[in-house]
């Protein structure tokens, strides 16, 4: 009865709470809501600039969240995040040198910079997974852990070097990508994330059993008929589309993808069933709060959303650390 309850309030929150925090944060700003309601000048405020960007940070922080889930189950590793281990760097790299190739006057589409983001995350993840998918349990968190610190000073140079080559417009959009920001929300992102949303919805759910499977180990996974190599190929290419295209959005934003599917796990169990849609909620709301926060702590002006997301996350991921130390030493 008590977990049935617990269930319920669950699926309250996570139908309750989203609209709450967007109409929150439709709301805030220097001006009354009356003003965006009734005048010309708001409504296209609210409609054209407000709305995209709210919409744009819930989902990223979906994408974020839902990569982090993906990556914690494939690699068991409740510290592996989307920017710990060098995805969003990689992304990143891939971003700034599609930023620097345009400065340069090469005609390149919009859509080949998410494509570059792509490979960049793509190739970052597919060095951390085999570095720190070897060896026993607590030998492949310390590698992977390891692994991406030196993928996230690879892409950090990377990025300095590009920096140093950019035009001084290339050069604002890489330090735009190194902070974080949905100052450039509009219409399209919105569109391109909701259509990976709705992929990854029709694609994972039927696979979310052998993402469980896996949390027992690798050969007790194979044992119950599980393609683990399948499953760690599939992980990496949908990590780095969702990581990939949040980075060319909104640049690198961490810690999402790193406290959402802890926060779910907490509340619903260890079951990807479970975890992975109530991660998804949490993950946008807070990334929609941290922006509320972003855009009016200091106005007029604006905190890159990076900034707040890493001053929350980094106290939460040392208390993680921690407890997962003192586990470990159980």
């Amino acid at each position: 009865m008590t977990h049935l309850l617990r269930r319920k309030h669950i699926l309250l929150l996570s139908v309750l709470l989203p609209p709450q925090v967007i109409l929150l944060a439709l709301a805030a700003g220097s001006q009354p809501v009356e003003w965006l309601l009734q005048t010309d000048m708001g409504q296209t405020v609210l409609w054209q600039i407000r709305l995209p960007r709210v919409l744009m940070a819930f989902l990223v922080g979906a994408l974020l969240a839902w990569a982090g889930v993906l990556i914690q189950g494939v690699v068991r590793n409740p510290l592996a995040d989307p920017g710990l281990i060098g995805v969003s760097g990689g992304a990143a790299v891939g971003a700034a040198l599609f930023t620097v190739l345009i400065s340069s006057g090469l005609l390149l589409p919009l859509w080949g910079q998410s494509l570059m983001a792509f490979a960049g995350g793509f190739i970052a993840l597919l060095v951390v997974m085999k570095l720190g998918l070897s060896g026993q349990s607590l030998q492949a968190m310390s590698f992977l852990i390891l692994a991406g610190i030196a993928v996230n000073v690879l892409a950090s140079a990377l990025i300095g070097l590009l920096s140093y080559l950019a035009t001084d417009d290339a050069l604002r959009q890489i330090t735009f990508w190194s902070l974080g920001s949905l100052s450039g929300a509009d219409w399209y992102w919105v569109s391109a994330m909701t259509v990976l949303l709705i992929a990854a919805v029709l694609f994972w759910p039927r696979r979310l059993r052998a993402l469980d499977a896996l949390l027992l180990g690798e050969v007790e996974a194979r044992s119950m008929g599980v393609s683990v190599s399948r499953m760690q190929w599939q992980v990496v290419l949908w990590v780095a589309l969702l990581v990939a295209l949040a980075v060319s959005a909104s640049g690198m934003i961490g810690f999402i993808g790193l406290i959402s599917p802890h926060l779910a796990r907490l509340l619903t169990g260890a079951s990807h069933r479970r975890v992975l849609p109530l991660a998804v909620v949490l993950g946008g709301t807070l990334l929609v709060a941290a922006d509320t926060l972003a855009r009016t702590l200091i106005a007029p002006a604006e905190l890159p959303i990076g900034i707040v997301t890493t001053l929350v996350g980094a106290p939460l991921f040392i208390t993680l650390m921690i407890r997962e130390k003192r586990r470990l030493s159980w």
